[in-house]
């Protein structure tokens, strides 16, 4: 693709964010690789890998760019009752490998994925070195929704999320919010919005402001990953 950079394996730096490409909007670089030094430069920098298999390594960074505020949380009316009607259980990171499977099955609604193998095994490295975390709901001992991201800085960049009941995703979301407060997080950086995180209480932010935003939450030194609960349950919605 004309103009677009090409990244060296041996250097983890990439081109300022305001360089990405008008059409596909947000393309920023290929190539390179998912070691965790440059995920994690990516992350700070407001940038991500998406691809599909048989593609190079691509690397984005949309304008505007989809957050969510924890304090800003919209739960309707309907998932309130939902909650408290049906039993379920919320654990982090007891099955992170799981929901990434679940995140990457193929359905009607998702054709393709971008969780290919290679994704897979990075972010379970990820996972390993205490970036990167899961949220699942459990019902009957049956893992039937959950989200994954990274915790970097005072920020939560979440990757992707899955549903084998009604609103099981929305409960995780609910749920991760609940965990970060607490950390002194409240920033959570949903990449594109759509209608589904919208109505969560998503907002699409112009690209200064969220580098601001990574400026105040995410470019102290990160040398090790920041506090998280230990593996198990955490919240139970009620």
């Amino acid at each position: 693709m004309p103009g677009l950079p090409w990244l060296d394996k041996a250097d983890i730096r990439f081109p300022d964010i305001s360089r990405t490409l008008a059409a596909p909007a947000g393309l920023l670089a290929a190539g390179g690789d998912l070691r965790p030094e440059r995920l994690l430069e990516a992350y700070r920098q407001g940038i991500f890998p998406w691809y599909e298999e048989g593609q190079p390594i691509l690397w984005w960074s949309p304008d505007p760019r989809t957050l969510l505020f924890t304090e800003r949380l919209h739960i309707s009316r309907s998932l309130r009752k939902l909650m408290r009607r049906e039993s379920f259980e919320v654990k982090t990171d007891t099955a992170f490998g799981e929901v990434l499977d679940g995140c990457a099955q193929l359905g009607p609604k998702r054709p393709g994925t971008w969780i290919t193998p290679a994704m897979k095994a990075a972010y379970l490295r990820m996972f390993e070195l205490g970036w990167a975390h899961s949220v699942e709901v459990w019902q009957e001992e049956e893992l039937v929704g959950g989200l994954y991201g990274l915790a970097i800085g005072h920020m939560f960049f979440g990757e992707s999320m899955f549903s084998r009941r009604p609103s099981a995703s929305k409960i995780a979301l609910v749920n991760l919010c609940a965990i970060l407060e607490p950390l002194g997080v409240n920033v959570i950086d949903c990449q594109v919005g759509n209608d589904y995180l919208h109505s969560m209480g998503a907002e699409d932010v112009p690209r200064e402001a969220f580098r601001h935003l990574l400026q105040q939450h995410c470019q102290t030194p990160c040398d090790a990953p920041p506090p998280w609960p230990a593996p198990g349950v955490h919240a139970i919605t009620s």
